[in-house]
């Protein structure tokens, strides 16, 4: 696929997300991303909102120069901001991409991530302000939250958005490798929001609806006051492998998301 086709399916799917029915964000919040090619990927500019994207609000950027700050020492906001403008692909714009960009960058190198959204649905973040909303980032509640969002989610304790937080996601990211030796298909962002990985623009996008109607379900189950029941470990691991369930998957992709 060509860059301008994955920007204009970037711009598609960022429109939908941002549809107000979804309360995924509003305003200018949340960012997306995807792949270009080898050396370069797309963000959303700073300072614009998902639902009327265009191609004016997304930034191409170079990998290397991004990545590289991510093994530095911490910068200032100033530098920041100068770094961001000048490891842009020269265009007719002059947006600035979104201080998320770090994060993007890490994620999008990994094996299979073409496309990272990252959103702050009004739900999950209510989930993420509770105290003690780690313990359920490795538990499940229904089979159609392993299928689409994987058999546990990344944790990442509040860190300040922009570099030093791209720091914490890599390591938190790492770390969940080393212990599953998979990636998470999704990052739980304490006090802050949620973060969605996938090779298609499909996969990131059922992760992000999917893991919202978890977050309600488990709020409302909590709500209630009742013994909450989560499926074991063996539970999540059968459905994690079951095939009819790849299956599944790879139809909801391949057709509506």
């Amino acid at each position: 696929m060509l860059p301008s086709d994955i920007l204009q399916t970037l711009i598609e799917r960022t429109r939908a997300l941002g549809d107000p029915q979804n309360d995924f964000v509003m305003m200018a919040e949340g960012n997306t991303s995807a792949r270009a090619d080898s050396e370069t990927f797309f963000v959303k500019a700073s300072g614009f909102g998902f639902q009327d994207a265009n191609e004016t609000h997304f930034v191409q950027v170079y990998f290397e120069p991004v990545l590289r700050a991510l093994d530095g020492q911490p910068l200032a906001d100033d530098q920041v901001r100068r770094l961001l403008r000048e490891a842009r692909v020269p265009c007719d714009h002059e947006r600035l991409p979104s201080v998320e960009t770090f994060m993007h960058a890490y994620l999008l190198q990994l094996p299979d991530v073409n496309y990272v959204y990252h959103t702050h649905p009004s739900p999950f973040v209510s989930l993420m302000c509770l105290e003690g909303a780690e313990m359920y980032a490795d538990k499940r509640l229904f089979p159609d939250e392993i299928a689409f969002c994987g058999e546990a989610a990344c944790w990442v304790d509040y860190v300040d958005p922009g570099l030093e937080l791209a720091k914490a996601i890599r390591n938190r990211v790492q770390s969940f490798i080393r212990r599953r030796e998979s990636l998470p298909k999704t990052i739980w962002l304490q006090n802050h929001g949620l973060i969605t990985l996938g090779k298609t623009e499909k996969e990131a996008e059922t992760a992000m609806r999917m893991q919202v109607k978890a977050a309600r379900i488990l709020l409302g189950a909590l709500q209630s006051g009742q013994p909450l029941h989560f499926l074991s470990p063996e539970e999540v691991q059968r459905i994690h492998t079951r095939p009819d369930e790849h299956y599944r998957q790879r139809l909801l992709w391949e057709t509506q998301g």
